[in-house]
């Protein structure tokens, strides 16, 4: 019976080993050819060698000599690594609240919470941003900051992470006398390291690749983010497509970085979510 079910299951195998190197093929094709494109001379853009036949720099000189475009860099980092930082605190506050802490429609306020997950911000985008403006915090970095900070998913992954940790341990530590604020802060926050790890990757990642927001609240170019730039550059530089892959690869390399160093505990994340 071994014997019949062998070929088989050789056979399913090399079915999925292809279809596997297929779909990663294909992912990778508009990244490698991203690559080739911003070393190619504006001629070479679109012919059908792969590799450019004379490799240049000229465009990333361009990109950081001629445009601002390191500010527009500055700014995002600004932008999301302050929005990853209080994410990450009030979020990792939040999750413990509804995992371990007994109050009145707690139940119901997290289901509200939850339930604006489903709410994309283009639905919501109108009254956001009329909101803002009434705020006066239009082409300012707090109207970047602040109204795209909170997040339903986040709160939830923190929920299920520390619905997952043993909860004698808190009743140790108030037995021993801890405050609540104390369990979070010297028990819970420091177990919170690998789920805190993603979590930081996932919404650093979301915001440095932001592009409806920041368009919408801001038309001073001071405070362009990157990928307002690279549009500005398709509208202005229509044909200079050597231009816009050299500025495309510079975006792309923080966040090709962070996933290679942290992709194991985007895994592990993905998994608590249903552990407890």
């Amino acid at each position: 019976m071994d014997r019949e079910k062998a070929p088989v299951f050789r056979v399913s195998r090399w079915m999925l080993v292809f279809s596997t190197a297929t779909l990663a093929i294909i992912t990778a094709s508009p990244l490698v050819w991203m690559v080739s494109a911003s070393f190619k001379q504006p001629n070479e853009i679109f012919n059908s060698s792969l590799l450019p036949n004379h490799p240049t720099l000229d465009n990333f000189r361009y990109v950081f000599t001629q445009l601002p475009f390191l500010r527009y860099i500055l700014n995002t980092f600004f932008v999301a690594g302050t929005i990853t930082v209080i994410a990450l605190l009030f979020h990792s506050m939040a999750g413990y609240a509804f995992a371990r802490l007994r109050f009145p429609g707690r139940e119901t306020i997290f289901l509200i919470i939850f339930s604006t997950f489903l709410v994309s911000l283009q639905v919501i985008i109108v009254p956001l941003f009329i909101l803002v403006q009434k705020m006066g915090m239009v082409n300012t970095y707090a109207g970047l900051i602040i109204p795209v900070t909170f997040n339903a998913f986040g709160i939830f992954l923190m929920r299920q992470f520390y619905l997952g940790i043993p909860p004698d341990l808190q009743e140790a530590a108030i037995i021993d006398g801890a405050s609540y604020w104390g369990i979070y802060w010297n028990i819970m926050l420091p177990l919170s390291r690998p789920i805190l790890s993603a979590l930081a990757v996932f919404f650093f990642l979301v915001n440095w690749n932001a592009f409806i927001w920041p368009l919408t609240i801001t038309t001073n170019q001071d405070l362009w983010m990157v990928q307002l730039a690279i549009a500005s550059f398709q509208g202005q530089y229509s044909a200079a497509w050597n231009y816009i892959m050299a500025a495309s690869v510079v975006v792309a390399m923080p966040t090709l970085v962070l996933f290679f160093l942290f992709q194991r505990q985007l895994v592990e994340s993905i998994k608590t979510t249903g552990i407890k």
